[in-house]
């Protein structure tokens, strides 16, 4: 069979997604050529923001590298944009000068952001968000030490670049110009509790700000709005919505209005001509959305095989929207207005962060918005999909799947009772029953595999807790949930356990012993890794390990916590927060000393020096050791504080000296070097006043001694802490304490905090090693209190910054 020719113009998700459905259909029917305008593979778009945010990089977001077009024998152009199609010779002709012919055409152009037409906005340091150029320029403006950043544009698109530019530093305003957030994806409940949360994570807004002009004299400088008042920016990102690319389309004569016309096989009206994504327009509606892609993409695939008569058509999408902004759980779907005749039902708990409206028209689900509880999210959105009539479970309907009960598709379980046709994963336009099918016949044992293997999971992550529930159904007793068989970084197939252990078992103290054991890929390791290693070769051998400080963050090799405007934060400790006016006096010597320009009492009961320049600090430091203080380990994966309350020496209501064991813990615990940073608290009694339930190791004190708590954590995911058992005595408290922080220390992965640790490993087991063996709590114990006495020092008083050499202040390349 002669094969025939297939050219693609654009190499975006709609294309390359395309293109994957009809090589599993027809591998053989065509010689594919594609030309991308962009000069990389195909990557997921979706994942820009957590790329902004350095959270992911480039790499990770890859899709299809260049070995995969060759083994698909497809032929690339990246980089060539197409400038012209001969419709009459069947031809295609790039910016290049590269001619091809087709017999068949798929052009997938996608959008192009609409940029206001405002004054001023062609000045330099005013950006779109919409590639990887564009993350590339705000990540340069802020590492050149721009600091403030206006996003106008409050919507899905402009969120994600305001969180991305917070994550690299800035002080990011977003400027929108209705009264509520996402306005086309929530009510405004919801829109409040979002814009709530944000601003509790530090972004400003300016809502219902209407722009006038972009300010500035050769580069943006600031946004005058229509009241006259003004705002200040570095950096200038227009968030305001997407235009379909029809550029090309209309001057090839194809029909085009919004975007370029299709019918429901995604056909053109040149029939040799198919259409796909952002740029097209199918029965008056355009969409800006990855999931209706998706589907668009098998059903255009289907029609290009020829495969059979019978061929699929698109009727149009409902789409559901998940925020990817990090921590903030929001999920929205069809029509959550309703009109005429709907009806709503709506739960909300302000204090736990929970709202959720369903809307009902006929007697079904038309619309839902959740916030702070999205797991039912798949469940409604199939129920809007299928028309399901809801009068039988409408009284429990807004309490979720798991409340139907005797219907028998209840349960914890909210994946069981799905068909097999409902959406997963909707990043990657996944079902339950592919899934399903590929777990079973290729044997599928972990999340990674799934990943690897299907694509569900592998972008924004949201669905990652339906993912596993399939997996856990699926395999029965064969699933192996913990992650124990992850490689711990690309440049090996070990796992952060199967290191661990050969560090011990046979005796490791050299990062190069370690790799060539285990034959890392690249011969210096990564970001990722070289820190671990770091850090698991110290914690297993003190005594022999050779610290390498390019192994470690920045913070850690400055003793101090960079600023975004590139000077330092130095804390000095202060055990249990009580101090005397000696020590007051010495820190304001200090700071008038050296002219520091913010001196901030902390959350944990120290006192901060902030704006301190890396020239200053070992001036710094050598005063505040003269003057008896130590580190304060605030820029370190270590022991920071141990927060107190007064206790029983003041309070009316204490029932134990909580002060003088807080002090005895830090005197215990300070500068030793764990998986990530750890908290502590001593509460003198249930009232809790030192918070000691969101601490990694947490006291509270009762009549008959002391209540211990573990795996605790503030911050955007805020996680209670699980009670350990009841000791009688200080030294107990302290004993259990050494036992615990050594465990964690010896079998987390670093970077991972107590919390989940203890998910991961199960509380039974923490139980089992500290509180119920007691032989080996206190051979813990031991061993923590022996590399103690390695590790109080102070760093400052050891390492002064005058004698390390300048390329020690060097940022670890791609950690920082």
């Amino acid at each position: 069979m002669t094969r025939k020719r297939l050219v693609v113009i654009g190499n975006g998700m709609a294309a390359i997604r395309t293109v994957e459905e009809l090589l599993k259909i027809s591998p053989d029917a065509y010689d594919i050529t594609v030309f991308g305008a962009e000069p990389h593979g195909n990557y997921n778009r979706i994942l820009l923001s957590p790329v902004l945010a350095g959270e992911k990089t480039v790499a990770d977001i890859m899709l299809n590298d260049d070995p995969w077009y060759a083994e698909q024998q497809i032929t690339l152009y990246k980089g060539d944009r197409i400038i012209a199609i001969d419709r009459e010779r069947r031809e295609v002709v790039s910016e290049a000068g590269v001619r091809v012919e087709y017999d068949r055409l798929l052009i997938a152009t996608g959008s192009n952001p609409f940029m206001i037409p405002l004054p001023g906005h062609d000045l330099p340091g005013v950006l779109s968000f919409r590639d990887i150029g564009d993350v590339d320029r705000m990540v340069a403006a802020a590492q050149a030490g721009q600091t403030r950043a206006v996003v106008i544009g409050g919507g899905l698109l402009g969120l994600e670049a305001a969180n991305g530019l917070m994550k690299q530093g800035m002080e990011v305003t977003v400027v929108h110009l209705l009264d509520s957030l996402m306005e086309r994806q929530l009510d405004k409940p919801a829109a409040r509790l979002l814009q709530a949360s944000l601003e509790a994570r530090g972004m400003h807004f300016r809502m219902q700000a209407q722009t006038e002009a972009i300010l500035g004299d050769g580069r943006v400088q600031g946004v005058r709005f229509k009241d006259g008042s003004e705002v200040e920016a570095d950096l200038l990102v227009m968030a305001v919505g997407i235009r379909p690319n029809v550029a090309l389309a209309r001057e090839s004569g194809l029909a085009v209005d919004r975007g370029i016309q299709v019918d429901d096989a995604m056909r053109t009206s040149d029939l040799n001509i198919f259409a796909i994504g952002e740029c097209v327009e199918h029965r008056g509606l355009t969409y800006g959305l990855v999931a209706p892609i998706w589907e668009q993409a098998k059903v255009c695939a289907a029609h290009l095989a020829e495969a059979s008569e019978e061929r699929p058509i698109y009727e149009g999408s409902v789409t559901s929207t998940k925020l990817k902004v990090t921590g903030i759980d929001l999920f929205s779907a069809g029509d959550f207005n309703g009109g005429e005749g709907a009806e709503d039902i709506v739960f909300q708990d302000p204090r736990r962060g929970i709202y959720k409206r369903v809307v009902l028209k006929d007697d079904r689900l038309v619309g839902a918005v959740l916030y702070g509880d999205t797991g039912d999210g798949s469940w409604y959105f199939q129920l809007m999909r299928e028309g399901t009539p809801v009068t039988d479970f409408r009284d429990v309907l807004l309490f979720g799947q798991a409340h139907l009960g005797d219907s028998g598709r209840g349960g914890a379980d909210q994946v069981s009772h799905l068909p097999a046709d409902a959406e997963i994963c909707g990043c990657n336009g996944v079902c339950k029953g592919t899934i399903v099918e590929a777990v079973a016949e290729h044997k599928l044992t972990t999340l990674d595999d799934v990943r690897a293997r299907t694509k569900a999971s592998s972008s924004c992550g949201s669905c990652t807790g339906l993912v596993e529930q399939l997996l856990a159904n699926t395999l029965g007793g064969d699933y192996d949930a913990s992650p124990r068989k992850r490689p711990m970084c690309p440049c090996t197939d070990a796992s952060h356990e199967e290191v661990r252990e050969a560090i011990r078992a046979e005796h490791l103290v050299h990062m190069d012993a370690v790799r060539k054991r285990f034959g890392w890929k690249r011969a210096d390791g990564c970001a990722k890794c070289r820190p671990a290693l770091n850090y698991y070769l110290l914690s297993s051998w003190p005594e022999e390990a050779v610290d390498d400080p390019q192994s470690r963050f920045i913070n850690e090799r400055a003793h101090a916590n960079i600023q975004k405007d590139g000077t330092y934060s130095v804390i000095p400790r202060i055990f249990g927060g009580v101090t005397t006016p000696a020590e007051l006096r010495a820190i304001a010597e200090v700071a008038e000393r050296y002219e520091v320009p913010t001196v901030k009492i902390t959350g944990g009961q120290r006192i901060d020096l902030l704006g301190i320049t890396k020239e200053q600090l070992p001036a710094v430091w050598r005063d505040l050791n003269h003057a008896g203080f130590v580190s304060g380990h605030a820029y370190g994966k270590a022991l920071r504080t141990v927060k107190t309350c007064v206790g029983s020496e003041w309070c009316r209501f204490g029932t134990q000296d909580s002060t003088q064991l807080g002090i005895d813990l830090e005197q215990l615990t300070w500068g030793s070097w764990t998986p990530h940073k750890v908290k502590m608290a001593v509460s003198g009694c249930p009232r809790n006043c030192a918070e000691s339930t969101i601490k990694d190791f947490g006291v509270i004190c009762v009549d008959s001694g002391y209540e211990l708590h573990v795996g605790g954590n503030g911050g955007t995911k805020l996680r209670g802490t699980d009670f350990l058992c009841h000791v009688k005595t200080p030294a107990e408290v302290e004993d259990y304490a050494a036992a615990f922080m050594q465990v964690y220390r010896e079998e987390a992965h670093y970077l991972e905090r107590t919390a989940p640790w203890i998910e991961r490993v199960g509380l039974d087991y923490v139980k089992q090693r500290v509180v119920e063996d007691a032989p080996g709590r206190a051979e813990l114990a031991a061993r923590f209190r022996a590399s103690q006495a390695l590790a109080q020092h102070d760093p400052w008083a050891q390492h002064a910054l005058e004698h390390q050499r300048p390329h020690e202040f060097q940022p670890l390349k791609e950690a920082v």
